[in-house]
């Protein structure tokens, strides 16, 4: 059942805590003005029997529902829900890096506002937190309303960077996470353009654990990562932390080498031999020219690929632009480049 602000706002209203939050919880937004009253009575509802200050840093990446005006109006019922409006679109990566430079908690938790990650989880991590763990990443036992290809792509993405790199993701994990103060200080301190968080709070290292979850059913709008971003995302997460792609360029070369000497050799033997009229014609020719020529563009598009990436990083442009900061001491219209 979808809450609206009007029925939440009476309990709503808190004044503003001088002291620094020990938790802040990290939201991006892209068009989800039906659930993010939901999302915030749920998340301080998992919050205050924790009796310790908190924060809710909500990151609208560009929407172009009402989320803006929504984020805007918690804002005003409630100082501890923070609000940062990019200037444009930026993506879901760089709104969870956004969220978590401008976050103060002690501990900081990324968790997407669609309700499929259920805040309720939420305490489980920050118990964990204090048993000494500086990471504590949510596993999903239970992916409802996602199809079997979609689970099986995602095992496979998983054990296959997880195969090619040194960074070991954990399987049937996402961007659900619980990080210390320490990792969030070592992660401002990666700036690269193409961001796989995921991966980077793996690379960082610090001690690490898994809750485990049941993950629900998005009840409202439409996914956000369809398979094209999927395939992009899969392809961030390789690129980030494997050469692997580039070399392959080397090992299909040195192959092809091999079987075409010893087809030289054949041909040659064949040609020897009286009666044998092997590799006459253009149509062998063609198709090996031909085939040859797609396995070197697919090679060429990889190279593209990481010198695309490289060009992205010389720019030094910066990570994302916020038009609007509300609740934080930095100014508005400030971008993050470091």
């Amino acid at each position: 059942m979808e809450t609206t602000l009007s029925q939440i706002a009476p309990q709503a209203i808190h004044l503003n805590n001088s002291s620094a939050p020990m938790f802040s919880v990290v939201a991006p937004v892209f068009n989800e003005e039906q659930l993010l009253p939901e999302f915030y009575r749920r998340t301080v509802a998992a919050l205050e029997p924790l009796n310790e200050p908190f924060e809710i840093v909500l990151v609208n990446d560009g929407s172009r529902d009402r989320s803006p005006e929504i984020m805007r109006e918690l804002h005003a019922q409630d100082a501890r829900v923070k609000v940062i409006n990019f200037s444009r679109n930026f993506g879901h990566q760089l709104a969870i890096t956004a969220g978590a430079d401008y976050a103060q908690g002690q501990a900081v938790v990324v968790i997407d506002s669609d309700l499929q990650d259920p805040p309720e989880v939420i305490p489980d991590l920050i118990r964990r937190w204090q048993e000494g763990y500086q990471v504590v990443y949510g596993v999903r036992t239970e992916r409802a309303g996602e199809t079997w290809f979609k689970k099986a792509t995602a095992s496979f993405f998983y054990r296959l960077i997880a195969s090619i790199t040194s960074v070991d993701i954990p399987v049937d994990t996402g961007d659900f996470r619980l990080m210390d103060r320490c990792v969030v200080n070592a992660l401002k301190e990666v700036r690269e353009y193409n961001r796989f968080m995921r991966g980077l709070s793996v690379w960082v290292g610090f001690k690490q654990t898994g809750v485990p979850y049941k993950r629900d059913a998005r009840k409202v709008g439409e996914t956000k990562y369809p398979l094209r971003k999927m395939l992009r995302f899969a392809f961030d997460g390789i690129t980030s932390f494997s050469y692997l792609p580039l070399q392959l360029a080397t090992y299909t070369g040195f192959l092809v080498t091999a079987l075409s000497l010893l087809g030289i050799i054949a041909t040659i033997i064949l040609r020897l031999i009286p009666g044998v009229y092997a590799f006459e014609g253009q149509a062998t020719t063609l198709v090996m020219v031909l085939f040859l020529g797609g396995v070197q563009l697919i090679f060429l598009g990889i190279i593209g690929e990481y010198l695309g990436r490289i060009y992205d990083e010389v720019k030094h442009r910066p990570l994302y632009i916020v038009a609007e900061a509300l609740g934080f001491e930095e100014a508005s219209g400030k971008s993050r480049a470091e």
